[in-house]
């Protein structure tokens, strides 16, 4: 007699605070995501099915970071019901653009958004997932990369690790022969610094990268600050500049005055 057919791994993709690009991203396969289904039993996907199936999951990707009290005790249920996790987007990775709360007054933005914020139940901070429970791969990006998404989705299954380059942009501009923004035109760009996986998508249509990927494995903040200026940023455009999608992690970067080179 045949043996049995193996279970297919079962996959879980839960999404907290974030705009739903990243998940988005998955559905966006389209060609690639129908061998994929056939290979995992998609236990867990709001974005995609109301056939939701309670843990034990493989492998569970998480969207969005951890922003009100429910999610810190969502994020552990789930922690415990996957065998891997992985956090992808720069929500989860680092915080996101909702971030930018953790350098201001919540309560403030409260009182303005919001004409009742008595009912308004979040945290002081928005933080990334692995803040609070183990991560065992971060994909980064705002949203991510298609293709770096399926290489770490395989690699799991397969019981390798991804392999997801941690370079800067600046490699993806040479490889595709995209002239230096700032070197040919004096334009702003954190090419330098930032993470490699957007394939310099900015850059090769002439505007400076702006960081969605966030920080790479190898910046040097106190000599970069100085070619923005260079560039004929301001002290607050730098800031601002900074302060975007991944403003968690390039925050804990920034060169103080004394660091930065002249």
């Amino acid at each position: 007699m045949a043996d049995p057919p193996r279970p297919r791994p079962r996959l879980g993709v839960f999404k907290f605070a974030s705009c739903d690009g990243c998940q988005l991203t998955l559905l966006d396969c389209e060609d690639e995501l129908l061998p994929l289904a056939a290979e995992v039993e998609i236990a867990h996907f709001v974005e995609a099915s109301s056939d939701i199936r309670p843990g034990p999951y493989d492998l569970s990707l998480v969207e969005g970071s951890v922003s009100t009290p429910e999610h810190l005790e969502r994020v552990r249920r789930i922690r415990a019901d996957s065998r891997h996790l992985v956090t992808i987007g720069a929500c989860a990775t680092a915080g996101g653009v909702q971030a930018l709360r953790n350098f201001a007054d919540v309560a403030e933005f409260q009182a303005v958004v919001y004409a009742e914020p008595r009912y308004i139940r979040t945290l002081a901070t928005s933080t990334p997932i692995s803040a609070h429970v183990p991560v065992d791969f971060e994909l980064r990006g705002c949203p991510i990369d298609r293709g770096q998404l399926l290489e770490v989705i395989t690699a799991f299954l397969a019981g390798r690790r991804p392999d997801i380059p941690d370079h800067s942009v600046c490699f993806a501009c040479k490889r595709r022969g995209t002239v230096c923004l700032p070197v040919a035109h004096g334009t702003p760009c954190l090419g330098p610094v930032t993470h490699a996986g957007c394939g310099a998508l900015c850059p090769a249509y002439g505007r400076g990268c702006y960081g969605c990927f966030g920080p790479s494995g190898s910046t040097n903040m106190p000599a970069m600050i100085p070619l923005l200026r260079s560039d004929g940023m301001s002290d607050e455009d730098v800031r601002r500049f900074l302060h975007t999608f991944n403003v968690n992690d390039f925050a804990a970067i920034e060169p103080s005055e004394g660091e930065e080179r002249s």
